[in-house]
């Protein structure tokens, strides 16, 4: 739970949030209906109750799996007892959006609830998201991979910075920085870690090293020999050493005629030119700035121009 101290959630969040938390821990520990009323009347607004199907998930969501078992026990929970804790949401059209409580939601329709009780929530797509993400980090509901999604998505709605995220989610920047690192993995990598296969020790260890392609066969044995995370660590220690003595051979190894080659060229052309191998091709990279200067040294080549 955030710490109302700490001023990390900023803008509002932790009072909008206050009573909305104290109504979870009320659920959670099995309350009875009326205590909840009174935890949620603190926060915001009124209960009021309106049609299961007029309400329909935020696509901003960031928990984007739900445990079917969890499900069907909520489900079954609800159907007894009903939905003792309102959803939060907003107005959208002429039904609401979920700002939490999606998997509340999903379970009262498995359980046959024509209606749930809902507070309604004015908020614009920044405060929804920020919210969204505020419930799912403190239930611990979200994955890695979601977190890092959710972190990304709040950055690009608001245009926050890092920091900024860090603050209005009551973590430390390096938090979120280390788990944007989490989304430089190969797909393959991301889904493993979003289903589960994988944790997020593994993923750090797979971030370690240099290359796509190390990364995944790096995946493919923490997965097809059930490595630890030590384990993990230490082949990836081992990929990362293997590939920087594999470049320095390779620049140990061009030609000399190569270099001359590419100091001539620059010289003709006015430019910085190179020429590389890699996987056993070959090829030369003519640097220049735009339109007008890549023409120039098409000029320089005396080549007809055939258009």
């Amino acid at each position: 739970m955030a710490k109302g101290g700490k001023g990390g959630l900023g803008r509002g969040l932790g009072s909008l949030l206050a009573g909305y938390e104290a109504a979870m821990l009320d659920a959670d520990n099995g309350a009875a209906a009326g205590g909840l009323s009174g935890s949620l009347s603190s926060a915001t607004g009124l209960i009021e109750e309106v049609p299961v199907d007029s309400v329909r998930p935020h696509p901003d969501q960031p928990r984007k799996r739900f445990d079917e078992e969890e499900l069907a026990g909520l489900s079954a929970s609800i159907a007894k007892d009903g939905l003792l804790q309102p959803l939060l949401v907003r107005k959208s059209g002429d039904g609401y959006e979920i700002i939490a409580g999606e998997r509340r939601w999903q379970a009262s329709r498995m359980a046959g609830l024509s209606v749930v009780p809902v507070r309604v929530l004015e908020a614009d797509d920044i405060r929804v998201c920020e919210l969204a993400m505020i419930e799912n980090l403190q239930r611990s509901d979200l994955n890695p991979i979601e977190e890092a999604y959710g972190y990304r998505r709040m950055m690009e709605l608001g245009d926050k910075t890092q920091a900024e995220v860090a603050e209005a989610v009551s973590k430390g920047r390096s938090t979120i920085a280390n788990s944007l690192r989490l989304l430089d993995l190969p797909e393959r990598t991301q889904e493993l870690l979003h289903e589960g296969v994988i944790t997020a020790g593994h993923a750090r260890a797979v971030l370690s090293v240099p290359s796509e392609e190390a990364m995944l066969k790096l995946t493919d044995k923490i997965v097809e020999g059930k490595l630890s995370v030590r384990q993990a660590e230490s082949l990836a220690r081992l990929y990362a050493g293997r590939q920087k003595e594999g470049a320095a051979a390779r620049r140990r190894t061009v030609p000399p005629t190569y270099r001359k080659t590419a100091r001539t060229l620059g010289r003709a052309f006015d430019t910085k030119v190179r020429i590389r191998s890699a996987n056993g091709k070959n090829k030369i990279e003519i640097e220049f700035a735009d339109e007008s200067d890549l023409k120039r040294i098409f000029d320089k080549m005396n080549l007809e121009d055939e258009r």
